[in-house]
């Protein structure tokens, strides 16, 4: 089932069974806002398991590019275009909180960015490859951010 992410009033729609479930959804309604401000665009998840594609193809970036698992649960995903990139989000039973930008033209922009939640640990499969940045959202509190530019195709 599809759930439009409301960014004025926060909900823990399919993200309860986290144990950071208020956090993650102030992260999202964060993203949400992002997406409708910059793009016009309204972030549509659906349950991960209904988004299976998705969840693979970003979890197949991460293995080839970095030899990433990620070993908590997927809660949620999508994907989408958007000023001409290939746009997923996936949000994790953790707090975490991954996207893609992959541009579609050559040259473009392609790189995957993480997000924690207030109040979770950095994931053990991160902690030792990704330096944190802090960045205050008045929906989402304290997030933790990092990156890395994708250089394969996908």
């Amino acid at each position: 089932m599809a759930y439009l992410v409301d960014f004025k009033d926060m909900s823990t729609v399919g993200l309860e069974t986290s144990p950071v479930a208020e956090a993650l959804a102030g992260l999202r309604a964060n993203e949400a806002r992002y997406l409708k401000n910059k793009f016009d665009h309204g972030l549509v998840l659906e349950d991960a398991a209904q988004s299976a594609e998705v969840v693979q193809w970003v979890h197949n970036i991460l293995l080839k590019e970095r030899e990433l698992e990620i070993a908590s649960r997927p809660l949620q995903a999508c994907v989408f275009e958007a000023d001409g990139a290939k746009r997923a989000y996936v949000f994790y039973e953790s707090g975490l909180s991954i996207n893609v930008l992959y541009g579609l033209a050559d040259g473009e922009k392609r790189a995957v960015g993480f997000k924690l939640s207030d109040g979770m640990e950095v994931p053990e499969e991160l902690a030792d490859k990704f330096k944190f940045a802090r960045q205050k959202s008045k929906l989402a509190g304290t997030i933790r951010g990092s990156y890395f530019v994708i250089k394969g195709q996908y």
